[in-house]
């Protein structure tokens, strides 16, 4: 009994100073780590690189020395860093497998950042999500939707799947379609429709508004009314046109027709 405690005293006196060393540079490491990490992004936003690719390298940055710093931190519990490494190395197909996800999303995260099919602040659809860009990391994409809500999507994902930019250029068009009855003045309701968009405060002159009739429906002659304006005052024009147009045309006497249920007397 004496000889185990004996035993167990020498193991204590050998390894406590091992293992308080080596948490006191896991903390002081980590909050190094934290300092660079906050320093790179300074030092990348004061030579003005782009804020989407600061984030991907940001975030490796930190991945890569907290890497580091676990390997450090064996090697001070008397783990042999060369011996550490080919545990690292004969896991490594195992942890590849077990991560294959991850380790798509790593390599997805790179092709966004080397194809640039978008950056952070443009309006996007992808993966059946709308959204603002709002930080782009080394394995996920953050976006905020209209209405306030974080999606996060997995880069794998999102580098293989279709990419909506809505912000990529400058003008978008707005498409509005209404329809109004068969008893309308064609000419009338055009220049109706026209002389709201054209009155739009959002309204590019350059393509000029157009005004079409684009089909004779069942129950209504509908027109279709084409607007430019920039892509950041899209939801702004279409909104304002719809609204604007119910006004104008009830002014002009012009009916929009609605669905008439018929009772069947039994």
């Amino acid at each position: 009994m004496e000889k185990n405690i004996d035993k167990l005293k020498g193991i204590l006196v050998e390894y406590a100073p091992k293992v308080v060393a080596a948490l006191l540079l896991l903390i002081i490491g980590l909050w190094i780590i934290s300092i660079v990490t906050k320093a790179v992004r300074k030092l990348m936003e004061k030579r003005g690189i782009d804020t989407s690719l600061r984030g991907f390298l940001g975030s490796l940055v930190n991945w890569t020395l907290k890497i580091f710093l676990l390997v450090t931190v064996a090697g001070q519990l008397g783990v042999e860093t060369t011996s550490f490494a080919a545990i690292i190395a004969a896991a490594g197909l195992a942890i590849g497998m077990a991560l294959q996800g991850s380790l798509s999303n790593f390599a997805g995260g790179a092709l966004i950042m080397i194809f640039r099919p978008f950056k952070v602040g443009d309006y996007i659809e992808a993966q059946g999500e709308q959204g603002v860009v709002k930080d782009i990391q080394i394995f996920t994409t953050k976006l905020n939707t209209v209405d306030n809500k974080e999606v996060i999507i997995p880069n794998g994902v999102l580098s293989n799947g279709n990419i909506i930019n809505y912000s990529s250029e400058e003008k978008r068009r707005v498409d509005l379609t209404f329809g109004v009855s068969y008893d309308a003045d064609i000419k009338q309701t055009k220049e109706v429709l026209l002389s709201v968009t054209e009155n739009t405060p959002f309204t590019l002159k350059d393509p000029a508004p157009v005004v079409l009739v684009g089909e004779l429906a069942d129950s209504s002659v509908n027109f279709i009314t084409r607007t430019w304006v920039k892509s950041s005052d899209y939801w702004n024009a279409h909104f304002h046109i719809i609204e604007n147009t119910k006004i104008e045309l009830d002014k002009a006497g012009i009916e929009i027709p609605y669905p008439h249920s018929v009772e069947i007397q039994k």
